[in-house]
């Protein structure tokens, strides 16, 4: 299987269940890994085959931004269907990492899989 990854991809966010992390944005990290089959992008060498990271990047900083979200299991399960239904990748693997959440870890996360 190709895959097409993007790391860290930081968006900052009103992220949280607790009444003062409503009022701050926070940062998530995420990892992004999908399906792709990149073969005719890489016979042709043609951009319009390829899965643009930029503008996969930008759409789901907007998912994310729009709308204030209680907790990072909910952002993976939006940006992974985000990425099935808008970008028709077959499998996704999605890290959402949110640093300093907790004070004795460097960060707590989520990882999910899903296919269609």
């Amino acid at each position: 299987m190709d895959k097409v990854l993007i790391r860290q991809l930081r968006i900052d966010t009103v992220i949280g269940v607790y009444d003062w992390e409503k009022k701050i944005q926070q940062s998530l990290f995420l990892d992004l890994d999908m399906a792709w089959d990149i073969k005719q992008a890489a016979a042709t060498d043609d951009y319009k085959f390829a899965l643009c990271y930029e503008t996969v990047s930008n759409r789901l900083t907007q998912l994310v931004t729009e709308h204030p979200i209680e907790l990072i299991e909910t952002v993976a399960e939006r940006v992974a269907e985000c990425l099935l239904t808008e970008f028709k990748v077959t499998w996704v693997k999605v890290v959402v990492m949110k640093p300093g959440a907790v004070p004795t870890a460097a960060s707590v996360g989520v990882e999910i899989e899903r296919s269609r």
